[in-house]
């Protein structure tokens, strides 16, 4: 191969949803090329894009087929991280320092855009990590290139024992504009995503507000009924958080909240698919009733990326991080502390189960969350995309990253 114009990037390897092998030419940040190579080795890729099936996947394994070339994708993007690698968005004092240094731990997993999730807490205190945030963005390109905006989970969840989860009760508290608006302030206008429960009177109004200001309305951590869900549907709700999680014991045969938000083809359905958190059944069930609307989310705490052992949790307290990825209770191991598995480990995990093929799975954690909050990456590995990209190989029931390109910038990647 002839040595590349100054300025120009050459990416070889295979595309993770068809198994050709192209050359993606990278300039000024951008995908300027895409061109096929000699080699076709779609034949030895298992079902492939026109298939449906994905990319040659056998339950419980991801092995590789073409030998030492690597796959290509489009990078990863995250839509809910609580924190990671030890830090801890919601525990103040946030130092930029630590938002920028999570940002480019996350690239070298694979996640090239992602939002930093603040949860329930103090009015002020929400204001403070806002503020912290955008002064990271301001003053670091790099958290600026990543950080796709803020996704605020909470206040305004529902009371309740099981879908209020592990937010606190104290700051629990109806759909409050004005609030919002200082949160949004002090985050300069980085909050892209709100959480809410629609069982509060307040909360048709509030929605419609968001939504006529740019942010998305995501329905999670409620009790509301299927009319509630409905009438913040036609608000302009677009989006369910966790689904499946955060949710009463029990529920009513039909109808229910869980339903009426799968039923809903507006509504865009956020899983995760850590093994832990939901049965295959319901995983199964949210890929086939959202399509290209499914979403997967890390919903990452501070010990994901840690090695196993015991720790202290602020919310939970002492928990123990097993070495499948579990986090739980170390007083209860059946009751989960959060969630602790890195995205890129959860799009080989559902790949595995054998409900979505790799192509698929990986739609899910990057194609379809940057379409929902209309970024450019959605346009994957197309000329004109922005050139985030991953190469990886398949290994066993893993995927081994190799490197990974930020608006054609190469970091080695460091997390399997």
């Amino acid at each position: 191969m002839t040595a590349m114009p100054e300025g120009l990037e050459s990416i070889v390897g295979r595309h993770y949803s068809t198994g050709k092998l192209i050359e993606l030419t990278v300039a000024g940040g951008r995908i300027a090329a895409v061109n096929g190579l000699a080699e076709d080795i779609g034949s030895e890729v298992k079902g492939g894009a026109e298939s449906g099936t994905g990319i040659g996947i056998g339950v419980g394994t991801l092995s590789d087929a073409g030998g030492g070339i690597p796959w290509l994708a489009p990078g990863l993007v995250d839509l809910q991280v609580n924190g990671s690698f030890g830090i801890d968005f919601n525990t103040l004092p946030l130092r930029m320092e630590d938002v920028s240094g999570i940002t480019r731990l996350l690239q070298a997993g694979g996640v090239t855009s992602y939002c930093p999730t603040l949860i329930t807490n103090s009015s002020a205190a929400i204001g403070e990590a806002a503020a912290a945030f955008a002064a990271a963005v301001r003053s670091d390109p790099a958290a600026a290139a990543g950080i796709a905006g803020i996704h605020l989970e909470g206040p305004f969840l529902s009371p309740e024992d099981g879908p209020r989860g592990a937010h606190p009760a104290e700051h629990i508290c109806p759909p409050d504009w004005e609030a919002f608006v200082r949160w949004q302030d002090a985050a300069e206008g980085l909050i892209r995503i709100i959480t809410i429960s629609p069982e509060w009177p307040e909360a048709p109004s509030f929605i419609t507000r968001c939504s006529d200001a740019g942010v998305i309305v995501s329905i999670g951590h409620t009790a509301a009924s299927p009319a509630q869900i409905r009438e913040a549907i036609a608000a302009g709700a677009r989006m369910s958080t966790h689904l499946g999680n955060g949710t009463h014991l029990s529920l009513p045969r039909h109808p229910n909240y869980l339903l009426e938000q799968l039923a809903a083809d507006e509504l865009w359905g956020c899983m995760i698919a850590d093994g832990f958190h939901l049965p295959p059944s319901l995983l199964k069930l949210i890929l086939r009733m959202k399509c290209e609307q499914a979403i997967l989310v890390s919903d990452a705490v501070s010990l994901s990326g840690m090695p196993p052992g015991h720790y202290r949790l602020h919310i939970g307290g002492e928990v123990v991080l097993t070495e499948e990825g579990r986090l739980h209770l170390a007083g209860n191991p059946g009751l989960l502390a959060g969630s602790a598995m890195q995205l890129a480990e959860q799009v080989a995990g559902l790949a595995c189960s054998g409900l979505a093929g790799l192509d698929e799975a990986w739609n899910c954690a990057s194609l379809h969350p940057a379409g929902l909050l209309g970024l450019p990456q959605a346009a994957g590995l197309a000329p004109g995309a922005p050139a985030d990209i991953v190469s990886f190989r398949r290994d066993g029931a893993r995927l081994k990253l190799l490197d990974c390109w930020k608006n054609g910038v190469k970091s080695r990647c460091s997390v399997e």
